[in-house]
């Protein structure tokens, strides 16, 4: 299919300002597979936000975003990204094309000057997240391309920051995160059933966990070692004649500049589990933890009567009446979309950068060359690091 259809009443209708509430901003979604519907839900739910376009090679994927977008509402639909960008019916683009079509589809659209919301992981290989990182650097700041990160706006997980900014736990030591969850869910053309594609588990699914780590420890990832495999899943299954090769299980272990460190237990044959992720952030004061699914939040504070120390423990459910959609993450995507809308508004820089995305993906890639080689990799031994700060 190529040329764009149109659907429902005029487009260009929905592309004039309004006086009632905040500026309008008018969506492209490009991949509307799960996370790209999860997404146009999300925009739906913001304060004057629309979406005027998709882009999907899919015809069925298509047929699921008109769906989702409502038949009352107008709705461009394309084959590509370029269609898309060159029809001129959206201020804001949200990437959410399989993993392995992000460094092509993202290089048109940063070139667009479009904002733009990136899924995560960034991309399929370092070397292509470099590159987008590089090109990012020369736009004007007054795009704005968010890294999708959205684990970070999990209520409990706000939570658990919040404590550590108050100095709750002191100068933090440890962070140790376990996520044990059913399998990957089949995706279109059953794509996430190769490393190649999703650039390994521990990219794909694990970026999200590092990116806590670093936002936990406020520290460079300086080494990683990891132990894992694929041991249950997806074991049977063979496409085009090749077998799927996507890990199901590993710890992995980093070391932080600071003298923190992290642990990650990702067990994803574990589906018969009261929640599917606990974070705990241990310090030299005390300790924080979250229960995501539980939506709970614990507090110790370490006192010198250690025997009864159990004591000091509080424990608090967390919730967030400002979420309007639940999603797929308990709310966490709604809220990061309204930071997105929020800085395109207000013309302010992007608070999670591609910067981001790609040091939360270097851990994962590390990982893997760690799983391959059987011994812990040096971050600086990453060519595709060197040269870039860890932070602005």
């Amino acid at each position: 299919m190529s040329g764009a259809m149109f659907t429902g009443p005029s487009v260009r209708s929905t592309t004039m300002p309004t006086n009632d509430g905040p500026e309008q901003i008018r969506y492209g979604v490009i991949g509307t597979g799960m996370m790209g519907i999860e997404h146009i839900h999300n925009i739906l739910a913001l304060e004057n936000c629309v979406v005027t376009a998709v882009a999907d090679p899919e015809p069925t994927s298509l047929l699921l975003a008109r769906e989702a977008v409502g038949p009352d509402m107008p709705l461009a639909t394309f084959s590509t990204a370029q269609e898309l960008i060159a029809a001129n019916l959206c201020d804001a683009l949200v990437i959410a094309s399989p993993n392995h079509t992000h460094h092509d589809v993202l290089i048109p659209c940063i070139e667009s000057g479009l904002h733009l919301l990136i899924e995560k992981p960034l991309c399929t290989t370092l070397d292509d997240c470099r590159e987008i990182v590089d090109l990012v650097s020369d736009r004007p700041t007054s795009q704005v391309i968010w890294m999708g990160l959205e684990y970070r706006y999990m209520p409990p997980l706000q939570r658990v920051m919040s404590e550590i900014a108050k100095g709750t736990v002191g100068d933090v030591k440890m962070v140790a995160i376990r996520e044990h969850r059913f399998p990957f869910l089949v995706k279109v053309g059953n794509w996430n059933r190769f490393s190649k594609n999703t650039g390994g588990t521990l990219v794909e699914k694990c970026c999200h966990f590092f990116d806590l780590m670093i936002e936990a420890t406020e520290s460079r990832p300086v080494r990683v070692y990891a132990s894992g495999a694929q041991d249950v899943n997806h074991l049977d299954e063979v496409y085009d004649g090749k077998q799927s090769d996507v890990l199901d299980n590993a710890y992995v272990i980093v070391d932080f500049a600071n003298g923190s460190r992290g642990l990650l237990d990702l067990c994803m044959f574990a589906e018969a589990s009261k929640n599917e992720r606990e974070i705990v952030v241990t310090g030299t004061a005390g300790k924080v933890e979250a229960l995501d699914t539980e939506s709970i939040v614990r507090i110790g504070v370490r006192t010198k009567d250690i025997v009864s120390g159990v004591n000091v423990v509080t424990e608090e459910k967390i919730v967030d009446s400002s979420i309007k959609h639940q999603g797929l993450h308990h709310g966490a995507s709604y809220l990061e979309h309204l930071d997105f809308a929020a800085a395109i508004r207000a013309g302010e820089p992007a608070a999670v950068t591609v910067l981001d995305g790609l040091w939360s993906a270097a851990i994962g890639f590390a990982a893997h060359l760690s799983l391959d080689s059987g011994m812990p990799v040096m971050i600086d031994d990453l060519a595709q690091v060197g040269g870039l700060e860890f932070r602005p």
